[in-house]
């Protein structure tokens, strides 16, 4: 069960390209098994891991009994193999063991190196054949894990010395802060790594605790218990999980973990919200007590579920649970069962190429099933809203390298907007709804992964404008474009922002959206009349309390009880914002820029494209599957082309007289993405070969 940034974001798959070769066979919430029926081992199992690359490939590392030896499998699509072209790739047992990929679809597989050895071994798979890497331990390794950061340096994590990690660079293995992590007898490790710059440790020692780094800190930089406390109490049996964690593509964390025995030892997710651990719906739940073999999963949408299995009631059989964001409950999911038997080694995954839950377990060898989701991804025109006040569509753009559908309204003020901010997953269901509040901005700054709520924090640039950004993805602490000059602004596009203007985020929708200026906001407080967080909330625009991410320390300040909304408008104290606090709603108001506030994006141009524009225009792709170069056919000039790949990776393609150079990516699934001149964006999917 341990997982790495692309098998759990891990899963940061767009979730709307569905093969349907893959999964023709799949009936709606129905589990069935993958590739054949019954056990993909040859005999039983035990320590089962699973991973998914890119292109949709499953891969299943366990402990063979068969062998006595650790064994690695891979499903393509058709049939299950071994990597490596046998089983039995250690040097001997392998009962602990960890599964991380990197985006090159390099295969990593650490495993105890039995008895009577001591020790951690690492191995990678190049696609040809399996290489022993130098022991990053050599003392005797139980509890272990293993995550690849984006730049495909892997990190292992052991239970050596209370809880150690090291990264693997050049050709050696490097400690990542100091040893004794946990400050006790760690169990049930996991690790996750985001896009923030940081690895994260999950494990049990005295309750669940997650602890941080950064990707690059030395022997000496500490580990920091993340939320400052436990994530709550848990109980441990033998080698069997009692919690696991996931991150989702904005970074936040979530844990699951079954509670002690006074609480039944039942189920329990939690997120940290920037500050605090916080209950994901309904505390110890589950169809029965005693539950472990615990694993949890998560979709881009943020959709999530959780796997687990009895302790001594309903034979030992699986249960797969989903969360309800409507009645915030936990249900369960694809029935009440997944498997008829015992079931033990649980490893729950989301395939974002086929928008199916996978789900690796042992009952009697290594089973794999899986269950087709719902589609993630609404129809959208990109249509505006109706004319009428509170009359809502959608608009699909992309954000934080993947496609994502916004809802728009029709404000009381006659302009369009979005309906919530970016970086939210939903349009609020409460003035205190935490899935609503986004990503935090500071002034003049864009989607770089600063806004991300655990982004890593540094001092100010130099030159301290945008100019002196470089690529950073921290939050700023500081006075930060610290000038405050009037003459600054936020409107630039992604080419041509400079040292007095930065990046406008909301021109990511489309050129005619544009951050709201301080006029834009009052006239639409006047509208709406808004005046306090609950009418912001009950207005067209159904503005959420997401409170602020202060540039002093980068706390979270009056979350759930107060509004930031950035505007683009300069002022002598840094930038004007609209401000909903208890008693008041003051567009007018003005503070640093350093300061995280919410973005809530408004259309300059309200016209819009309607559907019978959209018809009038025809574009192909072809040949669709392709050998590298693709060739597009439309009436509409082209103003920029887009490719990702399934995970939401930007593709660095070249496009020209209608022709895009598909030749140096690897084979599988892309999206291209083509902005016409007139604003109309058409995403279509292609195979290359």
């Amino acid at each position: 069960m341990f997982k790495n940034l692309q098998s759990k974001i891990k899963r940061m798959g767009t979730g709307f390209g569905i093969l349907s070769i893959a999964v023709g066979l799949l009936n709606a919430q129905q589990w069935v098994d993958v590739g054949s029926a019954g056990s993909i081992s040859t005999g039983g199992s035990s320590y089962n891991n699973l991973a998914i690359d890119t292109q949709g490939n499953y891969y299943v590392s366990y402990y063979d009994v068969s062998v006595q030896k650790g064994s690695v499998k891979k499903f393509n699509g058709t049939s299950w193999s071994y990597v490596g072209g046998s089983a039995g790739v250690t040097t001997s047992t392998a009962t602990y063991n960890s599964l991380s990929l990197d985006t090159s679809g390099n295969v990593y597989y650490t495993n105890q190196w039995g008895y009577p050895n001591s020790g951690m071994e690492v191995r990678k798979f190049d696609g040809t054949s399996w290489s022993l890497l130098s022991l990053p331990f050599t003392e005797t390794t139980n509890y272990q894990a293993s995550a690849v950061a984006p730049n495909g340096i892997p990190y292992v994590y052991a239970s050596v010395g209370s809880g150690t990690v090291k990264r693997f660079v050049s050709g050696v293995w490097e400690q990542v802060g100091p040893t004794n992590i946990a400050g006790a007898n760690p169990t049930h490790a996991e690790m996750v790594i985001g896009t923030n710059g940081k690895v994260y440790v999950c494990h049990i020692a005295s309750g669940v605790k997650v602890f941080e780094n950064s990707l690059t800190a030395s022997a000496a930089d500490t580990w920091s218990l993340v939320g400052g406390a436990s994530v709550g109490s848990a109980f441990t049996e033998g080698g069997n999980s009692t919690s696991d964690i996931a991150i989702g593509t904005d970074n936040t964390l979530y844990v699951v973990y079954s509670s002690t025995a006074a609480n039944n030892r039942r189920l329990n997710v939690k997120k940290f919200d920037g500050t605090n651990w916080v209950q994901v719906g309904n505390a110890d739940f589950g169809i029965s007590n005693d539950l472990y073999n615990i694993s949890i999963a998560l979709t881009p949408s943020g959709k999530l579920y959780t796997v687990a299995s009895g302790w001594s009631v309903n034979g030992g059989k699986n249960t797969v649970y989903e969360f309800d964001t409507t009645t915030n409950t936990w249900t369960t999911f694809g029935g009440d069962f997944v498997s008829d038997g015992t079931a033990l080694y649980n490893d729950l995954q989301y395939d974002a190429v086929s928008n199916t839950l996978v789900l690796t377990y042992s009952q009697n060898g290594v089973r794999v099933k899986r269950v087709q989701l719902p589609a993630t991804t609404p129809t959208c025109n990109n249509a505006d809203p109706g004319t009428n006040p509170g009359d809502t569509s959608c608009v699909t753009f992309t954000y934080k390298g993947q496609q994502v559908t916004y809802t728009t309204v029709r404000g009381a003020d006659g302009k369009v907007w979005l309906q919530q901010n970016l970086g939210s997953r939903q349009v609020a269901t409460s003035m205190a709804d935490a899935e609503s509040y986004g990503d935090f901005f500071q002034w003049g700054r864009w989607d770089d992964g600063h806004q991300d709520r655990n982004s890593v924090m540094a001092n100010v640039p130099s030159p301290n404008t945008p100019m002196g950004l470089n690529n950073s993805n921290s939050f700023i602490l500081g006075v930060w474009w610290g000038g405050n000059d009037l003459s600054d602004q936020w409107t630039a596009t992604s080419n041509s922002f400079s040292s007095t203007n930065g990046v406008d985020p909301c021109k990511a929708i489309g050129q005619d959206w544009k951050m709201p200026s301080q006029a834009d906001w009052t006239a639409t407080k006047n509208a709406e009349v808004i005046n306090s967080p609950a009418t912001a909330y009950a207005s067209k625009l159904k503005l959420p309390a997401g409170g602020n991410r202060s540039f002093v320390d980068g706390a979270f300040d009056y979350v759930g009880q107060r509004g930031y909304f950035w505007s683009s408008t300069t002022t002598g104290l840094g930038a004007k914002y609209f401000y909903v606090g208890t008693t008041i709603g003051n567009p007018s108001a003005g503070g640093p820029r350093g300061q995280g506030q919410s973005i809530r994006c408004i259309k300059d141009v309200t016209t819009g494209l309607g559907t019978s524009d959209i018809r009038k225009i025809a574009v192909g792709v072809y040949p669709n599957p392709t050998n590298g170069i693709l060739h597009v056919k439309t009436d509409s000039d082209i103003d920029k082309v887009n490719v990702t790949n399934v995970v939401g990776q930007k593709m660095n393609v070249q496009f020209s007289n209608n022709m895009i150079n598909m030749q140096q990516l690897q084979k599988g699934i892309y999206i291209v993405e083509l902005q016409l001149k007139n604003g109309q964006k058409i995403s279509k999917k292609v195979i290359k070969n």
